[in-house]
């Protein structure tokens, strides 16, 4: 099996998130460009990818080929990249576009708990977002 494009490091237990994973799986198409991990799963160990827990769950991760991470939207343009629909985002590439996506994902994911309805049914501190 190759090495993916791109690998995302996603809330699988977020819906929002499980949906653009479900996005990105149809997308690839079967190919392997993508790859999707659940920092969800009882299972994930954010050390194996040089990071920690609390800094996946503040904020969606990607990870290269290479094994450098890449943060917030960038993970965004290099998934769509991966699967052959980088021109979707390309444009938030753009320097003032650029600064309005990364606030507004840094808003999102900061509060994303409470805006996909998780926030009460957070039970136990592996799915707390740091900050908030």
């Amino acid at each position: 099996m190759s090495t993916p494009e791109f690998t995302i490091l996603i809330d699988g237990d977020c819906p929002l998130c499980r949906h653009e994973a479900n996005l990105m799986r149809r997308l690839d198409r079967g190919r392997g460009n993508l790859e999707l991990v659940d920092i969800a799963a009882p299972g994930f160990d954010a050390g194996r990818y040089g990071t920690t827990l609390d800094a996946v769950m503040g904020h969606i991760h990607g990870v290269l080929p290479d094994g450098r991470l890449v943060t917030g939207v960038e993970v965004f343009r290099r998934a769509y990249a991966a699967v052959g629909w980088g021109w979707a985002l390309g444009w938030t590439r753009l320097p003032v576009i650029r600064l309005i996506a990364d606030r507004v994902y840094a808003f999102f994911a900061r509060y994303r708990l409470a805006l996909t309805g998780r926030k009460s049914a957070c039970e136990t501190d592996r799915c707390r977002v740091p900050g908030t």
